[in-house]
C-alpha cells in the first residue's frame, strides 16, 4: 500500500484525483484548519533527497494536513507539511490558491 500511495504522488495521480472534486465550489465561506496525522515508528529516516514531510511535534513524529473547504464541506485546497509547522505558517499559501480557485470557479 505504501509503495502504490509513493507512485501516485510522484506521478501526481494524487492531484489529479483531488483536482477532479473540486466542480463549481461554493465560495461563500472557506474554512481552513489543520490536522495532525501520526506517521509510523519506522516512518522517517529513509534515505532519500526528497522531502516527507514528517516532523516532530508534542504528538511524536506526525505529519500535518492544512486544509481548505468550500461552503459545502468539500475540500478546495491543501498542503502536507511536517507536524511541527504552524496553520499560521501555511495559511498565506492556502489562501493564494484560493485566489485562483476564485478567479478559475468564481
Amino acid at each position: 500500500m505504501y509503495r502504490k500511495f509513493n507512485v501516485w504522488s510522484k506521478k501526481g495521480i494524487w492531484r489529479c484525483l483531488l483536482d477532479a472534486l473540486i466542480f463549481e465550489p461554493d465560495l461563500e465561506w472557506v474554512f481552513i484548519d489543520g490536522s495532525y496525522v501520526k506517521a509510523h515508528q519506522h516512518s522517517a529516516g529513509a534515505i532519500g533527497k526528497s522531502p516527507q514531510a514528517i516532523g516532530k511535534s508534542r504528538a511524536g513524529r506526525t505529519s500535518k494536513i492544512h486544509l481548505a473547504i468550500d461552503a459545502y464541506g468539500l475540500p478546495i485546497a491543501f498542503n502536507i507539511t511536517g507536524g511541527e509547522v504552524n496553520d499560521c505558517t501555511e495559511a498565506p499559501g492556502i489562501i493564494e490558491s484560493l485566489r485562483y480557485a476564485v478567479f478559475h470557479y468564481g
